[in-house]
């Protein structure tokens, strides 16, 4: 089987930054006046005489454009700075070789904020201060706070913290009772963009996801820290959907949702060395919910640590037509400490009850070397399709304990499995 492209993440902000120059592609289109997606025009002003241009401090060589040169005022509580930060982007956007946009030392209160694309060259973000959302849930009309869009020449965001202060706006959130919810902002939200890298930043308290990527490619989210209660609605930490080849790695995630979700349309992920917990563990899905949805393939999940979780390494579908396949999956070296449903195949997720099973094909999925601890009397818990049987399944040096009294087992449902090594739970019969 193919696997995802093995890669070396560099620890130095100076190799980073000449990570961002090997992605340089180049765009003759010249960034004109646009207007995001609030209907506010973005002035693009050319910077002050006073703005610095020289000593990028990621390392990189090239233009610094600083937010102050563009009134972003820190440690203001009523100054809104989202409009000195586009204007500054905009002139970042501007730049040619690697340009620096950066947020200097401070805390600086920012609305919805559109970083667009396209640009003229590579760029950096260096945040030094952190970030804070206007605790105003009606300054955010698209469902995004800070978002990146059509930025394909490569960029890096290096830094900082985000703090989305979610406890205002938590209370906003119908989804457990409103199936067609309006989902709350995005902490950092990515969308068709390609050569991404996200280093050594914290995401807290987002309101809705903490970061998404859609119809995007090529991305590196290394070395970050996201962190939200467990109880915080629909929080989760990494949602990744119609994007190829990214990479997760080195990063702790404590959230009330899914550590990291992959969706539909998704293909070439590895993730490694991720601490996930509180939260609802590392899922594939959910599928099967809308039209036009694409399969999901080349999923590789190693050397991972679950702490506490609801969910161990998920995969989840709808009942009901949609007909797509998730393949190509391994899950490998993982350590689960006092995890429910640590194994789980889930197709019907969503409407327990349904008669009408899931079209979604589940195949080629690998379990190795799954170790820890559960809470979970049902370790491996596969349920799958009527229609679409699992099939090629691996179950290879499972060893898992149970604290609890009762009898501690598999149960399989339409799932053809293959096991190998030691089984604990004891392997299940498919039925």
């Amino acid at each position: 089987m193919a696997r995802p492209s093995q890669r070396v993440f560099p620890g130095n902000a100076a190799i980073i930054s000449c990570m961002a120059l090997i992605m340089i592609s180049t765009v003759s289109t010249k960034v004109a006046a646009r207007t995001n997606s609030m209907g506010r025009e973005l002035l693009e002003a050319e910077p002050p005489a006073s703005a610095p241009a020289t000593g990028p401090p990621g390392g990189a060589t090239g233009p610094v454009v600083d937010v102050a040169a563009f009134g972003a005022k820190p440690n203001d509580p009523l100054f809104d700075n989202a409009q000195a930060f586009m204007q500054a982007w905009n002139a970042t956007c501007k730049g040619t070789g690697i340009t620096t946009l950066l947020i200097p030392p401070g805390k600086y209160i920012a609305s919805q904020t559109v970083f667009q694309g396209p640009c003229n060259g590579p760029i950096t973000v260096e945040v030094q201060g952190t970030v804070m959302a206007l605790p105003d849930i009606t300054a955010y009309p698209d469902e995004a706070w800070i978002s990146f869009e059509y930025i394909t020449t490569g960029i890096v965001v290096k830094g900082g913290v985000f703090d989305a202060q979610g406890a205002n706006v938590w209370k906003y959130n119908d989804c457990k009772r409103n199936p067609n919810c309006k989902h709350l902002p995005i902490s950092l939200s990515w969308s068709h963009c390609k050569n991404v890298v996200v280093d050594s930043v914290t995401s807290l308290n987002s309101m809705g996801f903490h970061t998404s990527f859609t119809f995007s490619s090529d991305i590196i989210f290394v070395n970050n820290t996201i962190s939200a209660p467990e109880d915080s609605p629909n929080t989760d930490g990494i949602h990744i959907s119609t994007t190829s080849n990214i990479t997760v790695t080195d990063t702790n995630i404590a959230t009330g949702d899914d550590c990291i979700g992959i969706i539909q349309g998704t293909s070439k992920v590895d993730i490694s060395n991720v601490q996930c917990g509180p939260g609802h563990g590392i899922s594939i899905g959910s599928l099967g919910k809308y039209r036009d949805e694409k399969d999901v393939s080349g999923v590789h999940v190693k050397n991972c640590t679950l702490t506490g979780t609801t969910n161990g390494a998920r995969i989840k579908s709808f009942p009901g037509p949609i007909a797509i396949q998730a393949s190509d999956i391994i899950f490998e070296d993982i350590i689960m400490n006092d995890v429910a449903n640590p194994i789980i195949i889930d197709q019907r997720y969503g409407l327990k009850n349904s008669a009408t099973p899931s079209s979604v094909k589940v195949t080629d999925v690998h379990y190795r070397n799954i170790r820890g601890t559960t809470i979970s009397d049902h370790a491996v818990s596969l349920t799958c399709s009527s229609l679409k049987p699992c099939d090629a399944i691996e179950m290879s040096d499972i060893d898992l304990a149970y604290s609890g009294t009762k009898p501690f087992m598999s149960v399989c449902t339409n799932a053809k499995i293959t096991f190998k090594g030691k089984q604990s739970p004891e392997s299940c019969v498919s039925t």
